[in-house]
């Protein structure tokens, strides 16, 4: 795909979508933190139906640490892999408030040396809090970038890499949630919405199905 084409698939995501934003319900870079913390393989609609009842309660390094590891299970047993989430929560809130005075740290490093917090949840984070030019890669936006032919990759750290790489600078910002809600939404695994997609003149995909 060259750069003309690139270059109008975001412009077209942009003009449908001008300030396009994460689906996960937060208030807060730390409530942000424990939502991504949360969804790993999990819908953004079960994680906000298990933090609407938790950030009431405990939206905070101390409050959630105060709630203890059986007390937060009780919120988040709707999702999956809660048990191993709410460990690595309870160890996050810890350092967060021994080694960071309660706050989300900005810098990449600091985040992933947090348990439960990998490289996407990472830029997740950074791009969505505090506004760094990241493009965190989940399942949806591998499958576009690589049905399209935007951005090739046999993995998601490739794909990210070729993301960034080729991704205009004014379209950095918002690109994740953009791909990410085009994936969710229009281009989906099985039988993508091809006739009312957007951007469906300039997509290389082969086996188009409607």
């Amino acid at each position: 795909m060259n750069t003309v084409k690139r270059a109008e698939i975001f412009r077209r995501l942009k003009e449908n979508n001008p300030h396009p934003t994460t689906e996960l319900h937060y208030k807060s870079s730390f409530e942000l933190l424990i939502a991504v913390i949360l969804s790993a393989q999990a819908t953004d609609v079960g994680v906000n139906k298990a933090t609407a009842k938790l950030f009431p309660v405990a939206n905070s390094p101390e409050k959630i640490y105060a709630l203890g590891l059986e007390g937060l299970k009780t919120y988040i047993k709707t999702i999956g892999l809660y048990n191993g989430k709410a460990a690595n929560i309870i160890k996050t809130c810890d350092i967060l408030i021994k080694q960071h005075n309660s706050q989300v740290p900005e810098q990449r490093e600091a985040l992933e040396a947090l348990p439960g917090v990998g490289r996407k949840t990472a830029n997740v984070v950074l791009n969505t809090a505090f506004g760094h030019p990241t493009i965190a890669v989940d399942t949806h936006i591998f499958r576009v970038s690589n049905r399209t032919k935007l951005a090739v990759g046999k993995n998601v750290d490739e794909v990210e890499k070729k993301l960034l790489k080729v991704t205009p600078k004014e379209y950095k910002i918002d690109a994740h949630h953009w791909l990410i809600l085009h994936g969710r939404y229009t281009c989906i695994a099985r039988k993508p919405r091809c006739t009312s997609c957007i951007i469906e003149d300039l997509c290389e995909f082969k086996d188009k199905t409607e």
